[in-house]
């Protein structure tokens, strides 16, 4: 009895075009068209981390196609705000934004134009080591997240892209 619903479920599912987009695994045509693409190298320590977030990625899909170039350009940004009554910063917000072109490696034409970014909170303590540790390990959740982000708008970009 407690069947029905969960196979409602599956059938609306079915129904309505949805279907996953990593469908045959690490060989199927989204893996495939993601293992195509090279990461250009990306200025700055948050770019070394994303590049090296975004190779990680996308090392574990198989490429068999043409190539694709993903261009990014970073911008890594810490503002104060929570400030005491002597004027000391309290609290810091980190931002990492990006903008990233994936470019057909034969044309050379660009694809796919995009941002992604995401921003944390810092607390900023009397020791100056652990504010600036604590803004290095911002940095590294960040370009994880943003590497997050890219891969899985160039997913969707190549499901899109294959069921045509």
């Amino acid at each position: 009895m407690k069947l029905w619903p969960l196979l409602f479920v599956a059938l609306s599912l079915s129904a309505c075009g949805l279907r996953p987009v990593y469908g045959g695994g690490g060989h199927g045509p989204v893996a495939q068209a993601l293992g195509n693409v090279e990461v250009q190298p990306i200025e700055g320590k948050g770019g070394w981390l994303v590049r090296n977030a975004l190779n990680d990625r996308l090392a574990a899909m198989s490429g068999t196609g043409p190539g694709y170039k993903l261009v990014v350009k970073l911008d890594d940004n810490i503002s104060g705000f929570g400030l005491r009554s002597d004027a000391a910063v309290t609290r810091e917000r980190r931002t990492l934004r990006a903008r990233y072109q994936l470019i057909d490696g034969a044309t050379g034409a660009q694809i796919l134009d995009d941002t992604a970014g995401s921003d944390v909170g810092i607390d900023v303590v009397s020791s100056e080591y652990a504010t600036i540790a604590a803004e290095d390990t911002a940095l590294e959740r960040l370009s994880q997240t943003i590497a997050d982000q890219i891969v899985a708008r160039l997913a969707r970009f190549a499901a899109r892209d294959k069921s045509r």
